[in-house]
């Protein structure tokens, strides 16, 4: 917040400038200013600055002049003067804005949220970062129940549920189609076959192994997959287990001629939940902003 308070006592100054200008200062990497938050829409970086603008804004420290443009304010540069070392929460806390602007904001978050707040030492977290922490907490929790539901359910349902996410993935041609292509069990070593494609130009070579916490996929495992893959003549192949795979199984499959995909458990319900397979949507939230164009 320092930064931006810094910034804004030249003068009116646009944010999307700023953003760039801090950047700059800040000998950010162009890595570090093109890292996405979670949702892809915006870069962290200029998501910070933003919500610095919003903290220094409820604070009296900064005004909005016109749209997207900010300056410093008679107080804001009062207290530039008394030269603090930085500005975080804890310094804004004696301005009764603030403290205001805090406790409607904590009046309107659920108990379970608010439980988030003492893990962030500083509170440096912006509250959109503590809205997706509480959000990855509901995921991780969630996966965890669906991989233990799927190693406690019959070998089948196993098959199943990977015809079920292949086609949410948009592969195969149809259900049908899909279901049949993974029940041939047995067949020299290929657990399933299932269409890349509508028309089946390009298929996939499946594995499917539902194995218990600790029993992890080795090297030889991958090797006899290659040899089922060789003997079918396949290009590229589909390893999943409810397990892990050890490192030398990662690097077997890393080396060898034929591209064969390892996802293990954990990436299973990752891919489970991004496709609502297994799972559904409880409730949506929608995190709205200001429309600029509106007061216009």
């Amino acid at each position: 917040m320092l930064p931006v308070l810094v910034a804004s006592a030249d003068g009116e100054v646009r944010i999307a400038d700023l953003v760039d200008r801090l950047a700059a200062k800040l000998n950010l990497t162009a890595e570090e200013r093109a890292e996405l938050l979670p949702s892809g829409k915006q870069t962290v970086f200029n998501n910070r600055v933003h919500w610095a603008k919003t903290y220094l804004g409820k604070s009296g420290l900064i005004e909005s002049t016109r749209r997207g443009h900010l300056k410093i304010t008679s107080r804001g540069q009062q207290v530039l003067n008394s030269h603090p070392s930085r500005i975080d929460n804890s310094f804004l806390n004696q301005f009764d804005e603030f403290r205001q602007f805090k406790e409607r904001s904590a009046r309107n978050i659920s108990h379970d949220v608010k439980q988030l707040e003492p893990a962030f030492v500083g509170q440096t977290e912006t509250p959109d970062e503590i809205v997706r922490v509480a959000h990855k907490q509901i995921d991780d929790s969630l996966a965890q129940d669906l991989l233990d539901r799927i190693r406690a359910a019959p070998p089948e349902f196993f098959e199943r549920l990977i015809v079920s996410l292949l086609l949410s993935m948009g592969y195969g041609g149809s259900a049908a189609d899909a279901g049949r292509a993974l029940g041939r069990s047995g067949d020299e070593g290929i657990d399933g076959v299932i269409d890349q494609d509508a028309l089946g130009l390009d298929r996939v070579y499946i594995q499917a192994k539902r194995y218990g916490n600790g029993n992890n996929i080795g090297s030889g495992a991958i090797r006899d997959f290659f040899g089922s893959l060789d003997r079918h003549k396949a290009t590229k192949g589909l390893f999943v287990t409810t397990s892990t795979f050890s490192s030398s199984a990662k690097e077997t499959a890393e080396f060898l001629s034929k591209r064969i995909v390892l996802v293990d458990g954990e990436q299973l319900t990752k891919l489970m939940i991004r496709h609502n397979v297994g799972c559904r949507i409880e409730e949506t939230f929608h995190i709205k902003k200001v429309d600029e164009d509106f007061f216009e």
